[in-house]
């Protein structure tokens, strides 16, 4: 559809009206940024300049005090307020391992990481007050290396007094540091060794305690601020007065650095202690004492000791002395160096006559070379005990016991030996008229055991003809002899076996305690069976072993013996109906025991002991001839054992022995 013309003209007249509208506002829009480029520009160029001002400012007031500075050995740096440095001198270049010349450097990333928010502050204070002294930190060069600086730095100001930098000198104080931090671990060592010493510790100044450890305050009971008020005079007494005052005047004089003194302190309780106090010199630099560092070592119980020690040295000194046992001690050359009375009693010499002598030489010992094998002895630490034969100033020959051990020096070395000395001349005497007697007593003993063999075959021989006539006469008379003579006849027969019996015991008993006796490993088991086999058992009593016998080291003819007496004795004497009798053993450490217990008629117990003495039987029995059990004891007593008895009448019998195990040892 086309529009009507007129409205066409007026819609190109609003557009027109409209552009142009828009140009004006263009070219408004254009001279407006004009004049803000313009004013952007003036202002930059005005920075540029104000900027090569300070640059210049900078570099003028560097040169001035570069040429201020020029001979300044400690490291010296310019920095602008961003704190980059604008210049430094050769020592700075070299302590820092920068050269600004080269590099960018900012200050405070040269700061170790600990330090950096103090670092911050001291720099607002920089800042504010215009100057910074004695900062300390620790910075990280470019090698990677800590140090310890001190930085006294100030602001540099331009001719308006505006801030435009700063400047500071930089000091190396990592030793001094690392002094310092020693000197402290040290002292706060030596704190913690003082405080934990026990032993007291006082500082002293004019007499004056100015400082106490806690041992201190324990040993004594006086806490520090009440030690500080007192003086050590005020505590203390010195045993000999006179010489500590000589003391103390050297050490103040410088003739001495320290010394030691037993002293007599006073606890806040009123009690006392004994202590050495060891007292050195503290001097300063030009030599004078300043202060006096006082060791109390508390030796209270060490004197108790010492003195009791004293008194039991005077003691045995005088039972020593005195004792009836003589006592000598001689270097290893044998040479005498202290003596007893009694052994100057014994050897007939005086003290004077024996010290320094050779003592093998002067007693005459018999068999010196003894002598040198003991003193060998004694420097190997060894201890013992022998004989020897000496002479008496009289001559006359004496028998020493001696017991010898090694004398030690302080340092522990064996310098000789101690030995004391009993005269036993009469007791060696003795045992040699004790070996006589012995060898007198072993003839008379084989004199009587032969005899006692000759006897039993005499009297046997004769005992034999009477029974064989016995017999004979009934053999020939039997048809005529009435019943009272074959009576007699038989008496005469069991009489003559009684009579055989006792000598064969006799003879058992004469050897049963000299005999020489075999030692061989005996089971008991087998001689209890051969026993029962080879004696006469009622056939109503039985013999049992319950628990089977051990072996033992003994004589097998002596172990039959002892068992069979015992035995035999106990089968006889059994009226049960069903009689028995039991071999029983146990072990102890050192010997086996041994019961045989029957169930027969029992011994009243006065007959406990009785019965183990020759020819004591009871009741009567004409077939117990009374040696069986005093043989028993002998055999017992051979093997260093015990025999007894338990028995109640009609209560049976138990009979108990012991043998020890090995007699060898």
């Amino acid at each position: 559809m086309t529009l009507p013309r007129m409205d066409s003209n007026k819609e190109i007249l609003l557009l027109k009206k409209a552009l142009e509208r828009q140009k004006k506002a263009r070219l408004q829009a254009e001279k407006i940024l004009e004049v803000k480029s313009k004013e952007l520009f003036d202002t930059t160029l005005h920075l540029k300049q104000a900027n090569n001002k300070l640059e210049n400012l900078l570099t003028e007031t560097t040169s001035k005090l570069d040429g201020g500075f020029v001979n300044i050995i400690d490291p010296y740096v310019v920095m602008d307020l961003s704190f980059n440095v604008v210049n430094m001198n050769s020592s700075a270049r070299e302590f820092l391992g920068y050269d600004n010349t080269k590099e960018t450097i900012n200050l405070p990333k040269l700061v170790h990481k600990d330090f950096m928010q103090y670092t911050i502050e001291s720099f607002k204070t920089l800042m504010q007050i215009g100057t910074l002294k004695n900062y300390r930190s620790k910075i990280i060069t470019k090698n990677g290396t800590h140090k310890w600086v001190q930085i006294n730095t100030s602001v540099i100001y331009d001719k308006e007094q505006k801030p435009i930098g700063a400047q500071g000198i930089i000091r190396d104080i990592s030793k001094e540091t690392e002094i310092k931090e020693m000197l402290s671990e040290q002292k706060r060592q030596l704190d913690i060794i003082v405080e934990n010493s026990p032993l007291g510790i006082v500082l002293t100044v004019n007499d004056e305690i100015i400082k106490s450890n806690a041992t201190f305050a324990a040993l004594l009971g006086y806490p520090e601020n009440v030690a500080r008020k007192l003086k050590l005079s005020d505590i203390s007494e010195s045993e000999d007065e006179e010489m500590t005052k000589k003391l103390e005047s050297d050490l103040n004089a410088g003739l001495i650095d320290n010394f030691s003194i037993v002293k007599r302190f006073f606890k806040k309780n009123g009690a006392q202690i004994l202590a050495k106090a060891s007292i050195s010199a503290v001097k300063n630099n030009e030599g004078k004492v300043e202060y006096q560092v006082c060791v109390i070592e508390d030796i209270t119980k060490e004197r108790q000791a010492e003195e009791k020690i004293k008194a039991e040295k005077e003691k045995y000194r005088g039972i020593i002395a005195n004792m009836n046992l003589g006592m000598v001690e001689v270097t290893m050359d044998n040479e005498v160096q202290l003596v007893n009375q009694s052994f100057c009693k014994m050897s007939g010499y005086s003290k004077d006559e024996l010290l320094g002598e050779d003592a093998v030489k002067i007693l005459k010992i018999e068999n010196s070379e003894r002598i040198e094998k003991k003193s060998e002895n004694r420097l190997k630490g060894i201890s013992d005990s022998y004989e020897i034969k000496i002479k008496n100033k009289k001559g006359e020959t004496r028998h020493w016991l001696v017991s010898g051990a090694p004398n030690y020096n302080e340092e522990g070395k064996v310098v000789g030996s101690i030995g004391i000395h009993l005269d036993i001349t009469e007791q060696k005497e003795l045992e040699l008229q004790k070996e006589q007697l012995l060898k007198e007593l072993k003839i008379s003993n084989d004199g009587l055991q032969e005899y006692a063999h000759i006897v039993s075959h005499d009297l046997k021989s004769p005992l034999r003809s009477i029974s064989a006539l016995a017999t004979w006469t009934y053999e020939d008379y039997k048809d005529v002899l009435d019943e009272a003579g074959v009576q007699n006849l038989t008496l005469m027969q069991e009489k003559v076996a009684f009579m055989d019996k006792l000598i064969h015991g006799i003879l058992e008993y004469s050897t049963a305690g000299s005999a020489q006796m075999s030692t061989s490993k005996v089971d008991l088991n087998t001689v209890i069976t051969d026993i029962t086999e080879s004696i006469y058992i009622p056939d109503h009593v039985q013999v049992v072993v319950p628990k089977k016998l051990p072996l033992l080291n003994a004589d097998s003819t002596k172990m039959h013996q002892l068992f069979q007496n015992i035995i035999g004795n106990a089968v006889v004497h059994i009226e049960a109906e069903k009689g028995l009798v039991q071999v029983l053993y146990k072990e102890e450490p050192q010997h086996w025991q041994f019961c045989i217990e029957d169930n027969g008629v029992g011994i009243p117990e006065k007959f406990h002991k009785k019965i183990f003495e020759i020819f004591q039987s009871i009741g009567d029995n004409e077939r117990s001839t009374g040696i069986g059990l005093s043989i028993v004891k002998k055999i017992v007593d051979r093997y260093e054992g015990n025999v007894w008895v338990e028995s109640e009448l009609g209560k049976g019998t138990k009979f108990f022995f012991t043998l020890k195990k090995d007699l060898n040892n």
